[in-house]
């Protein structure tokens, strides 16, 4: 019989990493990975629409492939809820378009709005699409005030 413990060391000593844990790290959260690498290899369409909207038009906040829930929007504006997917001929084939009508069902289920734009009219008129998402979303700059907030014990 050799003088070796049974069971392992409950204290940290037994061999698992000392640093992170929590098994490889694609495995953590692979959908944050995958709207990385997307970051890395955008379309030229999605690029061309980057570029306009990363200059923060009507003074909105835009993301660029940003991950929410288990999908990857091609742009988020948080302040209108807004996501802008630019679709080019591989979202018109049958099994792209039923999988866009599940993800975009998910997706208006949790608030948001889904603006689907074509990728030749970026391609062509990026500052007619820039324009038409932001009649989409509305300034933050312009919009109506709710007026003053309620004094301390006034009802609304």
């Amino acid at each position: 019989m050799s003088d070796a413990p049974e069971n392992p060391p409950r204290t940290g000593e037994g061999d698992r990493a000392k640093r992170g844990g929590g098994g490889h790290h694609q495995l953590q959260r692979p959908i944050v990975y995958k709207a990385r690498r997307l970051r890395r290899e955008m379309s030229p369409p999605e690029a061309k629409l980057w570029q306009q909207l990363r200059q923060r038009p009507g003074g909105l906040k835009f993301r660029h492939q940003h991950p929410i829930d288990l999908y990857v929007a091609d742009f988020f504006c948080n302040e209108g809820k807004l996501i802008i997917e630019v679709d080019g001929w591989a979202h018109d084939t049958g099994a792209g378009a039923v999988r866009d009508d599940a993800r975009d069902e998910a997706l208006a289920e949790r608030g948001f709005t889904i603006l689907r734009v074509p990728a030749d009219e970026v391609m062509r008129e990026v500052g007619t699409v820039t324009a038409g998402i932001l009649a989409r979303v509305g300034s933050p700059l312009h919009r109506p005030s709710a007026g003053p907030p309620p004094r301390f014990r006034e009802e609304k």
